[in-house]
């Protein structure tokens, strides 16, 4: 008898399991009703981008992004909306005016961006002049040119030519590839990197000589350094940092990325011996009176007595970088995040955990918003000593890879999820997204909740045109959105946030990692 009653309870406890881990048919029907008759995540992305501009961390334009994301999120009934700080940044910045032009031998305008935290033309007035080429490749041949730049239109030979593309920019993601994600195995251990000595040093070198280079012009104090990104063609502009952001950080010149076209058109000419003269105007501005950085945070209070201090987080990186207004990158993982639990409450959702969703600041420069909220409130990675809150999170979701539908999700080497996951994602693979892989991905905020242990996911997206022509360019703007994209991944999130809240258990963890003490973060 006892043999059959045990029998029975492990049948019973099976199946409970079980139907924790089947989707609810009603609710995801509700979901994507909700979205496909009263969407607002093109709402949402139009704010962010269009009306926001560009979000660079701590400057204006974040902040009013920030603020306009907290009153949102309160007016849909979330509670306890807030900007947190999480700690020093530094200086805030924003550019203001750019025009240069080539006006020898013949007048063109010039495509061209300040690069982020550098500073403006000499003066009040439009600067003109000749350009100086530097043909320097190491840090030993920057010596020549000490005390000949000062308040000289500078640019440093590249060798590299365009090439044509035969391949489009824009591309889902082929079953075969997915396949193939799918039948991965995990060959490198989380949070390790295989070894590679020569491209070390070659990566070690070019810092030291960008390190050089910038100290050269903060001393020579040239009126303008043109730069270029040779990943750019037809007018995309590949933009990022140029300056420091530090609070006591000096202030550079005036340095702007140009079109690699442009750029490469002035070097042949002047290279060649031609008179080259452009006119240039470069106004930019830094913000010091507030240093902090700052995350927008707001929940859906769990009602489960027993679950409801437990926690599901989602969140994606609010800032941008400057050239464009961040669109794919990341305004359309935020907007996905805000729609997804705009869905859930207007459901009248009644979550057994707590759902927390965070919009990240200073990701852009290193993952900074969400590694300070895990240190601030989780545990410090460098000595794994965990704070209490560390078990009360079941899992973290982020989105963070363009404007692409969502075709899985990775498991960041947590196999123990995959049944899981597979389950959840039953009812939407027949829009594509059935994909389940072991691989680990990196460069964004999921990395830092599994540097402490606790689950935290990227999912998989079609790449649509993000490392062609959107990621930090200033092609990055509102049009290049998928709305049917962002609708179907705002269901897919809003989905695994109910699964995650609702069921019994937490999601299941890796072992715990071992303190990175003294090692490069990841």
């Amino acid at each position: 008898m006892r043999k059959i009653v045990l029998f029975g309870l492990m049948q019973s406890a099976l199946l409970v399991s079980f139907s924790q881990s089947v989707p609810d048919a009603d609710i995801i029907s509700k979901l994507k009703q909700e979205e496909s008759q009263n969407s607002k995540v093109m709402d949402i992305a139009f704010h962010l981008t269009d009306v926001s501009g560009p979000r660079l961390t701590a400057s204006p334009n974040f902040m009013n992004a920030a603020n306009w994301a907290k009153t949102t999120l309160s007016g849909w009934g979330l509670e306890n909306a807030r900007l947190e700080p999480w700690g020093d940044f530094g200086k805030g910045w924003q550019q203001e005016r750019c025009y240069i032009a080539m006006t020898k031998p013949y007048y063109t305008p010039i495509v061209a961006i300040p690069r982020a935290w550098t500073g403006s033309t000499p003066g009040k007035k439009m600067i003109n002049g000749g350009i100086v080429l530097l043909k320097a490749k190491d840090s030993a041949s920057l010596v020549q040119y000490a005390g000949t730049l000062k308040n000289k239109i500078i640019m440093l030979w590249v060798d590299d030519a365009l090439k044509p593309s035969f391949e489009p920019d824009g591309a889902r993601l082929a079953d075969s590839s997915l396949a193939k994600m799918a039948k991965a195995e995990m060959n490198v251990a989380p949070g390790q990197r295989p070894a590679n000595d020569q491209a070390r040093q070659q990566f070690m070198a070019r810092q030291s000589f960008q390190r050089n280079l910038t100290k050269l012009f903060n001393e020579e104090k040239p009126a303008l350094v043109l730069s270029i990104n040779p990943r750019g063609n037809d007018g995309t502009v590949f933009v990022q940092g140029g300056g420091e952001y530090g609070k006591d950080a000096p202030e550079g010149p005036a340095n702007i990325m140009l079109s690699s076209d442009d750029y490469l058109r002035l070097q042949r000419l002047v290279n060649a011996g031609v008179p080259v003269e452009v006119e240039a105007d470069v106004k930019t501005r830094f913000f010091d009176k507030d240093l902090k950085g700052y995350n927008v945070i707001a929940e859906i209070p769990g009602t489960d007595p027993k679950l409801k201090d437990e926690v599901v987080m989602l969140g994606g990186h609010l800032d941008s970088w400057q050239g464009a207004t961040g669109a794919t990158d990341n305004a359309a993982g935020c907007s996905v995040m805000m729609e997804a639990v705009r869905l859930l409450k207007a459901m009248n959702f009644k979550p057994r955990r707590t759902i927390r969703i965070a919009l990240w600041s200073g990701e852009e420069q290193g993952l900074f918003g969400s590694r300070n909220y895990v240190k601030n409130h989780l545990g410090d990675p460098a000595t794994m000593k965990l704070m209490p809150e560390q078990q009360n999170i079941s899992a973290y979701y982020n989105l963070d890879n363009g404007t692409g539908k969502i075709r899985g999700i990775y498991l960041q080497g947590n196999e123990a999820v995959r049944p899981l996951f597979t389950s959840w994602l039953q009812p939407f693979n027949g829009e594509g997204a059935s994909t389940v892989t072991i691989n680990n991905t990196g460069g964004t905020d999921h990395l830092a909740f599994d540097a402490v242990g606790i689950p935290g996911f990227q999912f998989i997206q079609d790449p649509i045109e993000y490392d062609t022509r959107t990621h930090h360019t200033n092609m990055d703007t509102y049009d290049h959105l998928v709305p049917e994209d962002l609708k179907q991944a705002s269901v897919i999130v809003a989905s695994f946030v109910y699964n995650t809240a609702m069921r019994d258990e937490k999601i299941p963890r890796k072992e715990l990692p071992k303190p990175r003490e003294g090692q490069r973060p990841i």
